[in-house]
């Protein structure tokens, strides 16, 4: 038998639990072994519930258990889920989490404890909720070099602009439709911003290539300037807008970004719409592998956490986690990364276009929309971020620009 204990019964831990209680005969199979969850750490009771049996509101009741093998964190935040992790650790527990804010600081580091103890610190359901892709990363890709990884990592964003794309709605109306939902926090921020897609993409970047990749570093911009009249146009060119997590490799370099893209019908992610995530992987030998599911709710999560029990069950004393190195991977500068851009400009084209040009170069296109004279907008040449962003500056005019992809 193996005993765990689930850090948090909110939202992901009380998943875990129903997941282990409908699907407990076949999980105690596939681990070869009894998992049985002998305590729920959480600040509050839960009175009637079946659980209120296994409640405990001091960590140390938990850390002082030898029979506890593996200890589920699903607390969320940094403190004090690094805290109770770290402790675990050092008591000689596996942990497995599904906390992105502390695999994308921390990860490095709780990887190194773990290894060094033969135990095991897993975190599939911190990236893409219930879509498997720390694990072949981990383990069935180990042969490939990655130049790429990119994806749609947010559900939140996806179905805002998926419904501001279909329905040609406000992005404050679709907001509010959001949390009414249950899609987006009341304080919305870290999804709409791209906080929560630069998180992710700096695990999966940290993962593929060995180095720690500090999320603080890649550049990222949110959804909120975006307009249904955007869309507008990127139907006029005949494509959608997605927020992408993007990191890529060449010649030993890394760039990575998290933003806002126009891309088109033969783009993998162009049908990903609503709350649903995708995630796209090139190796140099077996090319382009895509995974698309559902990247985050309640069960999705709490089956990939319960999967990372299973492994921890399966491997007692035995580290299966590759992991990255704690030294951190310098990214190329952002102002060195280049783009093509849409850009959306204020006035006519007769008026403002040759403004544009002698600000960002000759424009590979000019689009404009029937009955809309007040505004036009272009296609870009490739541009350096850095050039575009002085330049842009000085055309008083631009109302939002977007890059294409």
């Amino acid at each position: 038998m193996v005993n765990i204990a689930v850090l948090g019964y909110g939202t992901v831990g009380s998943g875990v639990v129903e997941v282990m209680g409908t699907n407990q005969e076949s999980i105690n199979q596939k681990a070869g072994t009894e998992i049985n969850i002998k305590y729920v750490l959480d600040l509050k009771d839960f009175p009637g519930d079946p659980v209120q049996d296994k409640i405990v509101h001091d960590i140390d009741v938990i850390l002082q258990d030898d029979s506890v093998g593996v200890v589920v964190e699903v607390m969320g935040g940094i403190e004090p889920a690094y805290t109770f992790v770290k402790k675990a650790l050092e008591a000689g527990k596996s942990v497995v989490t599904s906390n992105k804010a502390l695999v994308a600081k921390h990860g490095a580091e709780l990887l190194k404890i773990a290894r060094e103890a033969n135990l095991n610190f897993l975190f599939e359901a911190s990236v893409g909720g219930g879509i498997p892709i720390i694990r072949p990363l981990n383990l069935s890709l180990t042969s490939d070099e990655i130049v790429e990884i990119s994806g749609i990592l947010n559900g939140t964003t996806n179905y805002i602009l998926t419904k501001m794309d279909k329905e040609g709605l406000a992005f404050d109306a679709v907001l509010k439709d959001a949390q009414e939902k249950g899609y987006a926090e009341r304080n919305p921020e870290a999804d709409v911003e791209g906080y929560d897609s630069c998180r992710k993409i700096a695990i999966l970047s940290s993962l593929a290539y060995g180095n720690q990749v500090d999320f603080e570093d890649i550049h990222c911009e949110g959804i909120t300037k975006i307009s249904e009249m955007d869309f507008k146009y990127a139907s006029a060119l005949g494509k959608s807008i997605k927020l992408i997590g993007r990191s890529t490799q060449e010649n030993g370099k890394v760039s990575a970004i998290v933003a806002p893209y126009m891309i088109d019908a033969s783009h993998v992610f162009y049908a990903v719409n609503d709350v649903i995530n995708g995630i796209n992987i090139k190796g140099n030998m077996v090319g382009d592998l895509t995974f698309v599911g559902a990247g985050a709710g309640k069960r999705p999560t709490a089956s990939a956490v319960v999967t990372d029990v299973v492994d921890c069950a399966k491997n007692p004393g035995v580290n299966i986690m590759g992991g990255w190195n704690p030294e951190k991977l310098e990214l190329v500068p952002f102002e060195e990364m280049e783009a093509v851009f849409y850009v959306r400009v204020k006035g006519s084209v007769e008026e403002k276009l040759r403004d544009v040009e002698n600000a960002l170069g000759k424009v590979a296109s000019v689009v404009t929309l029937d009955g809309v004279s007040e505004e036009f907008a272009v296609v870009t040449a490739p541009l350096k971020e850095g050039f575009f962003e002085k330049k842009s500056r000085t055309l008083d005019r631009v109302i939002n620009s977007i890059r294409i992809w």
